[in-house]
């Protein structure tokens, strides 16, 4: 359910001054925005933008995204395209609006994660509630994803098991690309089994989506066909990487689904045997796993088949796979 590496530093690095000519560049202001955390009121959208991407900017964990963030938020606020924004930059805002605007800004100058202020983050081309206490999907376990369905049959039923579902985003990744899958999906958290449940209904996958409260696969019914398919983003940064994490990582995401022990392999320990004792022979086992991890789990799996490892596009083994003997 965690992720390492560059995703834990979200957004690029750019020259705000680049995108916006109003906003804070060197202590002064480009353009007539006066000062920061004025009112918004009876501003345009553009003055907005400007203003929203300021008080960003002042923050230095948040300055490499100041523009993209401010006028995201503003957008989520006002509920509009953003076709309206470039069209329409002179749109005055109301004091409605200026309320709910400021209040979004305000929860990002906090360092909480886009994606809780806006509630949603694409996912392998879905979309996906999210929200705190939940983990959010990231762009690194789409790889997981796409190896599993790159092995997994495509004209026979298969049963496939996610361990650690968090918003349920691998188990409805697969599900929409197998018709012929049955997935279950499995997490200890009851706000991520809430969560998961109403990403299920929205993607219409009721049926063919079971989820189970279990610490791994401690509660997961004893069944008499046993998994093709176990996959798993489970937590795996260690202890002692919690100080030197994205504010908006440490201090919003759950611990519980980040934080391994010391070396991050505490959750790995348990659950390839669990998982050697749930799947058919043959039967394949992915996993996410983070910075430098890959000879620890190699050793881990001893005694697998087919034992690869992929890279992300940093160049990081981020997906272990094996076959069950």
């Amino acid at each position: 359910m965690s992720a390492v590496g560059g995703d834990l530093f979200q957004g690029e690095a750019r020259d705000v001054s680049e995108l916006c000519p109003e906003v804070l560049v060197e202590g002064e202001l480009r353009g007539d925005m006066d000062s920061r955390l004025q009112p918004l009121e009876g501003m345009t959208l553009r003055q907005a933008v400007s203003v929203g991407a300021n008080e960003l900017a002042a923050h230095g964990d948040l300055a490499g995204t100041a523009v993209r963030d401010a006028e995201l938020l503003l957008l989520h606020a006002l509920e509009l395209p953003r076709s309206v924004l470039h069209a329409y930059p002179g749109r005055l805002l109301s004091g409605v609006e200026e309320a709910a605007y400021r209040s979004a800004i305000e929860r990002r100058m906090r360092s909480e994660p886009m994606q809780y202020i806006t509630g949603v983050q694409e996912f392998f081309g879905l979309a996906f509630e999210v929200g705190p206490g939940v983990l959010i999907p990231r762009p690194e376990t789409e790889l997981l994803v796409e190896a599993a369905l790159d092995r997994l049959p495509q004209d026979r039923p298969v049963r496939v098991l996610d361990v650690g579902t968090g918003t349920g985003a691998i188990a409805i990744a697969v599900a929409s690309r197998l018709p012929g899958a049955e997935v279950v999906a499995v997490d200890l958290s009851a706000a991520a089994l809430a969560m998961a449940r109403r990403n299920v209904g929205r993607h219409g996958l009721g049926g063919r989506v079971t989820l189970i409260g279990s610490d791994l696969l401690r509660d997961v019914p004893d069944v008499a066909t046993p998994f093709d398919a176990i996959l798993s983003n489970p937590p795996y940064v260690p202890e002692g990487d919690r100080a030197g994490m994205h504010p908006q990582v440490r201090d919003h995401e759950p611990a519980e689904a980040l934080f391994a022990g010391a070396d991050g392999l505490a959750v790995y320990r348990r659950l390839i045997p669990e998982a050697h004792g749930a799947l058919r022979a043959g039967g394949l086992l992915g996993l996410e796993i983070g910075y430098g991890q890959r000879e620890a789990i190699e050793e881990l799996l001893g005694g697998w088949r087919a034992v690869q490892f992929l890279d992300d596009l940093q160049g990081i083994a981020r997906v272990a796979l094996g076959r069950r003997p």
